[in-house]
């Protein structure tokens, strides 16, 4: 079929980006290519309180850079254009004389059909990582097979996160676990327990984007699990919180979360996990994972407590290194 609809795509990408940085009522003869509603309250209202946000914070956005990649499209039998769309947008602002950029990168599901001589979106589902699970676009009969959005699940606190999974093989989505390693390096995910010695509990928040599934068991020495505060009482397992338990469940688990320990940085991929012991005398005390490569393909790590982004991975550079360190390399499983 045609791709006229990919000009339509390309105007809202445009509109959207435009959308950071604008906040002025439309023309009345700006071209309408959006028909949903209720998108466009939302997205009214998201201009409002980013109007707003800026002021308070005596920012001034400058412009918007937008890249959509088109990850996926079906036409279903009402002869609709379904697609999800993957938005990376980089957003510079001014404040105080100085120069910052903002990234973030999400995705979307837009339904589009035709109108007149052309096509419009009737449809915009933006997902809230944070509340709510990842969508699905239906089973593509001509492929047979279902595309997953693979949105990075933000963890939250609910049945369907903390309840039985199934016994089919599950990807480590290393992607998913290294967009949620930037996204809160520098921040706190708000649904969990922040801890003065973060860092492990941050490294399992990455994990579980990444797709690690949650093995309770309601013992806090066994599993790797979370459900927050209960009664006031602590419910998390020790492997989730503590990098001396990660390390021993990373080193001998055989099922759930699993990882093949290897000897040298080098063997490390994206999304993998490197354990720290400062003095060498086994008990491990610091948790990293892997988000990038230096130009020699070395490591480079996210970690929490001192936040840190695309640190190098051997840490020579912090107080707690001492010639005694013992490094622990893991490789995560790619199917759990």
């Amino acid at each position: 079929m045609s791709d006229e609809w990919r000009r339509t795509l390309s105007l809202y990408v445009n509109q959207h980006n435009q959308d950071e940085v604008d906040y002025r009522p439309k023309a009345a003869e700006a071209e309408a290519i959006v028909a949903d509603l209720e998108y466009l309250m939302r997205r009214g209202e998201r201009k409002r309180r980013l109007q707003e946000w800026y002021k308070e914070r005596r920012a001034t956005p400058l412009r918007c850079e937008t890249r959509a990649k088109l990850l996926r499209e079906i036409e279903n039998r009402a002869g609709e254009i379904e697609v999800e769309l993957q938005m990376a947008r980089r957003t510079y602002y001014e404040k105080g004389g100085a120069r910052h950029q903002e990234e973030v990168i999400d995705r979307q599901r837009l339904t589009l059909e035709r109108e007149g001589g052309g096509w419009i979106i009737t449809r915009i589902e933006q997902p809230v990582d944070e509340r709510h699970a990842p969508f699905k676009l239906p089973l593509d009969r001509g492929s047979g097979e279902a595309g997953a959005l693979g949105k990075l699940p933000g963890p939250y606190l609910n049945a369907q996160v903390l309840g039985p999974r199934t016994s089919r093989s599950t990807p480590y989505r290393r992607e998913d676990a290294v967009l949620y390693a930037d996204r809160w390096w520098d921040g706190f995910n708000p649904e969990f327990a922040e801890f003065e010695v973060d860092c492990t509990n941050y490294i399992s928040q990455c994990l579980f984007a990444g797709g690690a599934p949650i093995n309770y068991t309601g013992k806090r020495e066994s599993g790797w699990w979370y459900k927050g505060y209960i009664k006031g009482r602590e419910a998390w397992s020790y492997s989730w919180s503590v990098a001396n338990a990660l390390e021993r469940l990373l080193a001998h688990s055989t099922s759930g979360l699993r990882a093949e320990a290897v000897d040298n940085p080098e063997q490390l991929q994206m999304g993998d996990v490197i354990i720290y012991d400062w003095d060498g005398d086994g008990s491990y005390q610091h948790s990293t994972i892997v988000t990038a490569f230096d130009a020699g393909g070395m490591p480079l790590v996210n970690a929490h407590t001192t936040p840190s982004k695309h640190r190098y991975w051997d840490y020579r550079n912090s107080y707690a290194w001492s010639e005694n360190t013992v490094y622990r390399f893991f490789r995560i499983v790619d199917h759990f």
